[in-house]
């Protein structure tokens, strides 16, 4: 399952630069150069990326050539990466401004994917014509492949640190020793100080990382897939190039492509792996939902910092560049959970090339209301009807319909009468219709370039509240709770609709 991820066999490394001239040809061919495969991507690769694509493809708005604009293609594929694996891929934050272009545009690798991207995106032939479903599988298969060769050259790294040649085949014991050195490169990143330390002290992993036990025995459980699949699944393990013809499945011994393809099966599955992680730390923020608006009160939330080791310690101008605080209400400062829940300071991992981060909870329900409505546009009595059969399902107490009579309906019918008598699916204003009826699962949309996907390292020491300035928060938790018997419609809790 994880080798589907890839691309079917690791291509030469995308390392020369880029002739800006190749970007004025169609897409396909860009991107199939750009792969150092003469400007061919496996068409059975393509078809399963266009297949999944399709749902979302159909609801969004086309041209008259029947197809999308650059801002609706970087959603397209931000979702994709979302849904499919929690990987928010640098350059395609739906936050970031369209046209906004701080990136070289020759060589990818000394810059970032967002600039081989942005230069693709921006070529005149496609800005004129759009993107087909077809441009979109490719830009999916060749962020596949620079996230592929972004791991090798990791993994390349490891081998030599571990004076373990290429060549070699490793034991299993050899692997799991390897795949540990490379869990603590993946995770720190760019942090080769920290590396440094961690790899050099096991106890210091232990006490750094969270739940590292499980990490480990995470990585080994994939190994341990490999090898039932090469045992007794062959055809299969022959298929995902994860055994060679005449190889002996009782022979646990790994090459670099084996190895190779674990690390691949490591980015696409470990969002899952820690999403109990993710749903413990929204529990803990639902439980300071009295009014079930999604948020909490920024005292509340420091209170609670106060009393744990290492969650909610964002300090409140950084919380403000992630777009997780609202500053619009009467009663104060608060956290917006979804917002939250999807900052890059939640983000387990932070590569050059994209983010591994909690699930965003509001995909399931948006994608339930794209499947059932098949258009981009719908008229607002549908959409009550479906809204109407769901639920969030964030606990077994909320197992229930959101209420979306009164202000909501009438917000949703004046977002229709300002388009024709129907509502687009993939407006701002809808996303923020769905924000008011999911409060705890889908985002505040915020207006373009309010919010950015700013990591702790890359926002500056000061991401972390002091502990002077969660007191000082916290000592107004007791005036926040006077308001605990007020109704949503008394808290005026819709307050952010702009």
């Amino acid at each position: 399952a994880a080798k589907s991820f890839l691309v079917e066999q690791r291509k030469s490394s995308v390392r020369g630069a880029l002739d800006a001239s190749m970007l004025e040809r169609d897409l396909s061919s860009a991107m199939g150069e750009a792969l150092g495969c003469g400007g061919h991507v496996d068409e059975k690769h393509l078809a399963s990326i266009e297949a999944q694509l399709a749902p979302m493809w159909r609801t969004f708005p086309k041209t008259a050539e029947g197809n999308i604009e650059r801002r609706s293609l970087r959603y397209l594929i931000h979702r994709h990466f979302s849904r499919t694996s929690a990987l928010h891929i640098r350059g395609f934050e739906p936050s970031r401004p369209a046209d906004a272009s701080g990136w070289g545009s020759a060589d990818i690798l000394s810059q970032r994917v967002p600039a081989f991207v942005e230069s693709v995106l921006q070529s005149k032939h496609k800005l004129e014509l759009g993107f087909s479903l077809n441009d979109a599988a490719h830009v999916v298969a060749t962020i596949e492949q620079l996230i592929y060769d972004f791991e090798g050259s990791v993994l390349e790294k490891v081998y030599r640190q571990q004076h373990k040649p290429l060549t070699r085949s490793l034991s299993s014991q050899g692997v799991e020793q390897l795949l540990e050195s490379y869990m603590v490169h993946w995770l720190l990143g760019d942090d080769e100080e920290g590396i440094r330390l961690l790899l050099g002290n096991r106890s210091l992993i232990e006490s750094t990382v969270p739940h590292w036990d499980q990490v480990v025995a995470f990585t080994k459980g994939l190994i341990r897939e490999l090898d039932y699949k090469r045992r007794h699944l062959p055809n299969e393990a022959l298929a995902a190039a994860s055994a060679r013809p005449g190889h002996n499945a009782l022979a646990a011994k790994y090459s670099f492509e084996d190895v190779h393809g674990l690390v691949g099966g490591i980015t696409k599955s470990f969002a899952s792996f820690w999403e109990s992680e993710c749903a413990s730390m929204k529990s803990a923020l639902v439980a300071m939902d009295r009014h079930s608006t999604g948020r909490v009160p920024l005292s509340r939330f420091y209170s609670s910092a106060l009393d744990t080791e290492w969650r909610f310690g964002e300090s409140e101008s950084y919380l403000r560049d992630l777009g997780a605080l609202d500053e619009t209400s009467w009663l104060g400062k608060q956290v917006i959970i979804p917002n939250y829940i999807q900052a890059a300071s939640n983000c387990i991992v932070s590569s050059q090339h994209y983010l591994v981060c909690c699930a965003n909870d509001c995909d399931g329900l948006l994608e339930e209301i794209e499947n059932k409505v098949g258009a981009p546009t719908a008229e607002p009595s549908a959409i009550l009807a479906i809204v109407g059969n769901m639920s969030s399902q964030t606990t077994l107490d909320d197992d229930f319909p959101p209420h979306v009579e009164g202000s909501l309906t009438r917000q949703l019918e004046q977002i229709a009468m300002a388009h024709g008598g129907m509502v687009p699916l993939h407006g701002r204003l809808f996303a923020q219709w769905l924000h008011y009826v999911f409060p705890r699962e889908c985002p505040f949309p915020h207006k373009t370039g309010v919010a950015a996907a700013v990591t702790p390292y890359e926002f500056g020491e000061n991401y972390v509240a002091s502990d002077d300035e969660k007191k000082k928060h916290a000592s107004e938790v007791n005036t926040t709770d006077i308001h605990t018997a007020l109704g949503k419609e008394e808290l005026q809790w819709m307050s952010q609709w702009s």
